[in-house]
């Protein structure tokens, strides 16, 4: 059971969940596409074997750096929740350190959606949530912002 759904009110009902886009693997990715071609490098030269041996500690160095970040990246991934309810707006972020934001609909003054160009074209992207009193926080790396956005606003003006 997520937290969105452990979290809701009485009578509340999820309307909209979305997570963060897989575009945040892309370093991980490449971390590992680096390692996998000094591992590559390797068989097609031949080296010393001392320096085949500082090679392969150097490849190995790269290997763990994309296996560490992804795992990161991963637990990043399956522990940030967004959505949407019929009374609030619930985000939750972290796994050791949680960050979470509970914005009711009534106090919602505007909903932004920050996209770039890649963003654009892999349906991704910042959205930042306005509460009374100036509140706001940029939930990034959202996929499907504008139908996160949309969303919010078709229950604002149904209130």
């Amino acid at each position: 059971m997520s937290y969105i759904q452990k979290s809701l009110l009485d009578g509340e009902e999820i309307i909209y969940l979305t997570r963060r886009h897989k575009i945040i693997f892309t370093y991980p990715v490449v971390w590992l596409l680096i390692a996998i071609s000094l591992f590559a490098v390797k068989y097609i030269f031949v080296f010393k074997p001392e320096i085949d041996f500082a090679f392969r500690i150097f490849a190995g160095i790269f290997l763990s750096v994309a296996i560490l970040h992804a795992l990161v990246i991963w637990i990043n991934y399956l522990c940030a929740e967004f959505g949407i309810t019929n009374q609030r707006v619930i985000v939750k972020e972290g796994f050791l350190k949680r960050k979470t934001i509970e914005v009711f609909l009534k106090s919602v003054e505007s909903v932004q959606v920050d996209q770039s160009i890649w963003g654009r074209i892999l349906n991704f992207g910042t959205v930042i949530v306005s509460g009374t009193g100036g509140v706001s926080d940029p939930l990034s790396m959202i996929r499907n912002p504008l139908d996160f956005k949309k969303q919010v606003q078709q229950h604002l003006a149904g209130i």
